[in-house]
């Protein structure tokens, strides 16, 4: 599956729903990139006065490297996520460097990349890094690990 130019539903192919979905789409993907959209709404989960949280531009980071790892375990047309089905889990924040708390009705854009990635028996182990951004601002930097495992 690589979405370059179409807006592939997210939806499908990550677990999770709302108010736990912080993913709005999908834009770009490859074997090694994603790029994400995130349409922060007043009925988010992760608002502390009007603010998007600290926990909550982490998980949107989660989401959005996960689609990267996560696509290689459905069929290459599968546009619909009827394939398979993951979890997912970050096993270890390696840096994360938070600049700005982003605001209710803000857009984020989040870019991520795969830098490591070990599979074994329908789990694998990635690393990969992510920059969140808020129109052209830098708001967060952060490296994570990821476990996506087949059920």
């Amino acid at each position: 599956m690589e979405g370059n130019g179409q807006k592939i539903d997210i939806k499908k192919f990550l677990p999770h729903r709302p108010p736990m979905l912080l993913v709005s789409n999908m834009p770009y993907i490859d074997n090694t990139s994603v790029i994400t959209e995130f349409i922060i709404t007043p009925q988010c989960i992760f608002l502390e006065n009007d603010f998007f949280t600290e926990g909550g531009l982490i998980e949107n980071a989660a989401q959005t490297c996960s689609a990267i790892v996560g696509q290689s375990f459905y069929d290459d047309e599968d546009l619909e996520g009827n394939s398979n089905n993951l979890i997912g889990y970050i096993s270890a924040i390696k840096k994360v460097e938070i600049f700005a708390l982003p605001k209710v009705n803000e857009t984020l854009v989040t870019k991520a990349k795969l830098l490591s990635r070990y599979d074994l028996n329908g789990v694998s182990i990635c690393t990969m890094s992510s920059n969140t951004f808020r129109n052209d601002d830098l708001i967060v930097d952060c490296t994570l690990n990821c476990l996506i495992q087949e059920v």
